[in-house]
Parts: structure tokens; sequence; C-alpha cells
């Protein structure tokens, strides 16, 4: 969200004469307006997309050789970039899950699924900070426990890695060892997550408000087609 910090707006203009001049009742007036103005470029404030280039040169070409070489970009309301993604040109298959709130059902535990990376501070679906810098996004589902019940209604979730930490792009680290490499990324006990889903829309990639404060982006992994809430912190 875009914050305002009205009290180093000079909402009167830079000219103390011509404010001095102003009546109280005008000036009032006109300080309502700006706030207006300002209130209303936030509420309507868009995120988009558009195309990226190829893949990070700083990516170890292991992990550049399995990406799609044109990603997508995404800018924040103010036109500044907020991520970059990378998917998999080919999507990672496994035996498929009998779980029913597990809606990608093949991909294995701990597949790597693409890369992303963040322009500047950036936050993941629980709303933990993420510093600017490049991620890998490998395939997870949250436990079965008290501790997640009701967190999302699929099981379905991609964990960030500092990629200079990912070694190894065909691997596919058990739950343990992903949440061990994850939360070098949160800098907290719990893994950086993305929530990620199955998709069923008819064109791609798309981006675009979903609910009151989600931003989705719907691509394809191969021929596997996925939603991921690049911008959005759970509620609750």
């Amino acid at each position: 969200m875009v914050e305002c910090d009205l009290a180093k707006v000079d909402v009167a203009g830079s000219n103390p004469v011509s404010r001095s001049k102003l009546p109280c009742g005008a000036t009032r007036m006109k300080n309502s307006l700006l706030f207006f103005v300002l209130a209303t470029g936030v509420a309507f404030g868009q995120y988009k997309m558009e195309p990226a280039a190829a893949p990070p040169a700083e990516l170890a070409p292991a992990f550049a050789a399995m990406l799609q070489q044109q990603g997508v970009k995404i800018t924040a309301p103010g036109g500044a970039v907020y991520c970059e993604v990378w998917l998999r040109t080919q999507a990672p298959s496994g035996a498929k899950s009998a779980d029913d709130a597990v809606l990608l059902p093949t991909i294995p535990q701990g597949a790597l699924l693409g890369v992303i990376r963040f322009a500047g501070a950036a936050q993941d679906r629980r709303g933990q900070p993420l510093k600017a810098g490049i991620y890998t996004m490998r395939y997870s589902q949250y436990p079965v426990n008290g501790d997640h019940q009701g967190v999302a209604p699929q099981r379905d979730f991609a964990l960030l890695v500092p990629a200079g930490e990912d070694k190894d792009a065909n691997s596919t680290p058990n739950f343990d060892a992903l949440v061990a490499l994850s939360v070098k990324a949160s800098g907290t006990p719990h893994p950086a997550v993305l929530s990620i889903w199955n998709s069923s829309a008819d064109k791609f990639p798309t981006f675009s408000k979903q609910g009151d404060h989600d931003w989705v982006l719907e691509a394809k992994v191969g021929d596997l087609a996925i939603s991921i809430i690049l911008v959005g912190k759970v509620e609750g």
C-alpha cells in the first residue's frame, strides 16, 4: 500500500506571501481537495504486467537453462518495478498426490518452479519482509497440523530461497531441508512463501486483481497452468 506523509507536503504552495493571503476557509478547502486527490490516486493505483528480458545474468547457468527466456515484469502503481518472474520451460512431474487439497498434485516436493527478482523491498504471502534480490521458487505443501489450519483453501505453496543459497537446479529437497533454505530468505523461523494453485484462465500470461487486495499472475510452467499471488498479504 502506498502511503503519503502529508506533513511533508506544502499544501498551500511554496510562497509564504501568497499563502498568507488565502482565507482560512480557502486553505481548508485546498487542503481537503489535495487530500482527496492523493487518496483517489492510492485507491485506483494499479499494478501492471509487461514483458521482461532474459533471466538474470547472475543466475548459475544450470538454473538459467531451465527457464523461459522471456519473463514477466510487474510494476507498482507509481511505475517502479516491483518484481520480475521467469518460470520453467517444462513442468516438473512426479507421483500424483491423492489429497484433494493439493491442486497441483503432480509436482514433486522441492521441485524448482522458477525464479523471481524483487527490485526493492517486498513481502511474502505472510507479510514477511523480503530484501531486493533474486530468489528461486520451489514447490511445497504446508504440513497438515493445527498450526496451518485454515491458512488457505489449498496446500500448495512456493517457498523462496536466495538464489546464492540454491546450489542444484535439479534437486528436490524434502520439506525440512527446503524450509531450512527458505528461512534464509525470510530471516525468521518461518519460510518465505507465495500462494500458488492451478489456473483455469484461457489466456497466459495474465495479471489481475482478485478480491480486495491480491494481485495474481496466471502463467504456464511448461504446459501446466498455475496462479501465483505476487502482491497481497493473507488476512486474519
